[in-house]
């Protein structure tokens, strides 16, 4: 007989499986020698109360025999003559686009104005180690997008748009670990994510799809009210009657070049602050009430807290235990900062983003820029922070508690972030109403979490790439554009995703609209 079971037990024995079987006994009254397997399907930690709970959901086998269910792909076509669809970007939203069209018989080109992951981590280290940023390729444009140098965390609430375990079986399927299917907050990690996404794209040329690396899309050609097709940086034409714009949340030139063309975008407000990094032993103190010694059964903590100050939410943002901060602007005289872990984020810091929410009026000093007043008050912000950093991608930082209390920090501790810091006014950098948000808001955040708020912590600017700052409108039934027909506005970008998960669901639901129109 299989028992579907939900235990609340302690890090020891739910991370030991003999344990967890005895356990798992003493709760349906059989002797353990009667279960032959015990199978957790769902993880998730509970670190409210003084001591450390896991909540487990279990599938119990008491006198039967179990067979590991593996994990498959789906029977993929071989589309090489099919019809075409563009795809302009190779981040989760573009890929899973592609491999849904090979799904339902359609063709996907991937346009990439970046490199392939291999050839993207060269451009990785010149921002590093030599301050050069490669417009083309950085930690947002290339082959996997944001997501793949940007920590990998699979966890979304968005979940009435799409299935989201198929996401995460595919992911499985392409070689992520079955541990995700698992974990209430699922995670791959930056140094495993690379050899998934080279996999899918292994799988999209092998059933007939095409992906041009390094060809950055430069205008739409347009015959009346409908996109038939691209022209690139090199000049190259591509043609088809489907377009699916999948760009990233860092598109500026391709926000721009749909302004200019008079194709409909809307300004969305976003969010922005600063990265904020802990000692993880600290963190792990906070969370877990465990002294600075967490056991081998937990995992570095995360957090997730919000506040309201004056009415705007000021939030932690892509939390990353056991983590660094990365350099991630995609323009020379600019700063940005973010945050990345690998599989199993055994690094001694813990970062966060710390944001606070805007609103349409804050960006009225830019309204000259129409839709694109979010895009240039955020560019405006990043310019300051290279400006106040030396002009190079060192990042101007300050001690948290000198921060809030507004004092230069004299020193600073050692930072994750390669490139470097050094000490500014970090409050200077952002109108006054984001800075009186942050000091405020990490007062409040020291009232649940007592220690959060110090010098040993160190505030890194500018947290600004929270999500897109325009929405690419589009028809809520096929999912077009509102005007123009044949452009299908997809993912993060385009303002209907946050987030691996959320975009990749984006992907397929608009390659599932195409292919309707198309009478599948």
């Amino acid at each position: 007989m299989i028992h579907k079971l939900q235990i609340r037990t302690n890090p020891v024995t739910a991370g030991e499986p003999d344990r967890l079987k005895r356990a798992a006994a003493r709760k349906l009254n059989v002797a353990p020698t009667e279960i032959t397997h015990v199978e957790v399907q769902r993880r998730s930690i509970d670190a409210r109360g003084k001591s450390v709970a896991i909540n487990l959901q279990l599938e119990v086998y008491v006198g039967e025999n179990y067979t590991s269910e593996e994990i498959t792909l789906p029977d993929y076509k071989n589309v090489a003559n099919a019809p075409e669809v563009i795809v302009i970007g190779a981040g989760p939203a573009g890929l899973f686009a592609a491999l849904r069209l090979i799904e339902l018989g359609k063709k996907p080109v991937i346009l990439e104005r970046g490199k392939d992951v291999k050839e993207r981590i060269k451009d990785l280290k010149g921002i590093n180690v030599k301050h050069i940023v490669n417009p083309d390729s950085n930690y947002c444009f290339g082959e996997g997008g944001a997501g793949t140098y940007s920590d990998g965390k699979l966890y979304t609430r968005s979940k009435k748009r799409g299935d989201v375990n198929r996401i995460l079986e595919l992911l499985v399927g392409f070689g992520a670990v079955k541990d995700i299917l698992v974990e209430a907050h699922p995670h791959i990690g930056t140094n495993k994510l690379p050899g998934i996404i080279a996999k899918m794209r292994e799988c999209i040329l092998a059933h007939g799809g095409e992906i041009h690396f390094n060809t950055r899309v430069t205008d739409f050609l347009l015959e009346g009210d409908a996109l038939v097709g691209v022209r690139t940086l090199k000049g190259d034409v591509f043609r088809a009657r489907q377009t699916i714009l999948a760009t990233g949340h860092s598109a500026r030139d391709i926000f721009t070049l749909l302004h200019e063309k008079g194709i409909e975008i809307e300004l969305k407000p976003l969010a922005i602050g600063v990265r904020v990094e802990h000692p993880q032993t600290l963190i792990d103190t906070i969370q877990y009430s465990c002294g600075t010694d967490r056991g081998p059964y937990l995992p570095p903590s995360a957090y997730s807290i919000t506040r309201q100050v004056n009415g705007r939410g000021v939030y932690s943002f892509c939390m990353c235990p056991g983590g660094v901060i990365a350099p991630c602007a995609t323009e020379p005289g600019e700063i940005v900062t973010n945050g990345w872990s690998s599989s199993r984020r055994a690094r001694s810091t813990a970062n966060s983003g710390i944001v606070v929410e805007l609103r349409p009026e804050d960006f009225l000093p830019f309204e000259k820029y129409g839709a694109l007043a979010a895009m240039q008050y955020q560019k405006h912000i990043e310019v300051k922070a290279w400006e106040a950093g030396g002009k190079t991608q060192t990042a101007p930082a300050q001690r948290l508690d000198d921060f809030v209390n507004k004092r230069m920090s004299v020193d600073l501790p050692s930072s994750s972030y390669a490139p470097g810091i050094t000490p500014a006014q970090v409050g200077d950098l952002f109108p006054e109403y984001i800075t009186e948000a942050l000091r405020r808001g990490f007062k409040l955040f020291d009232r649940s979490m007592k220690g959060y708020l110090t010098n040993d912590a160190v505030v890194h600017a500018p947290e600004s790439r929270t999500s897109s700052p325009v929405r690419i409108p589009r028809n809520r039934e096929n999912l077009e554009h509102i005007r123009v027909k044949g452009l299908y506005p997809c993912g993060e970008g385009a303002g209907y995703a946050g987030g691996i998960v959320s975009a990749a669901m984006d992907g397929e639901r608009v390659a599932n609209a195409i292919a309707v129109l198309a009478g599948k």
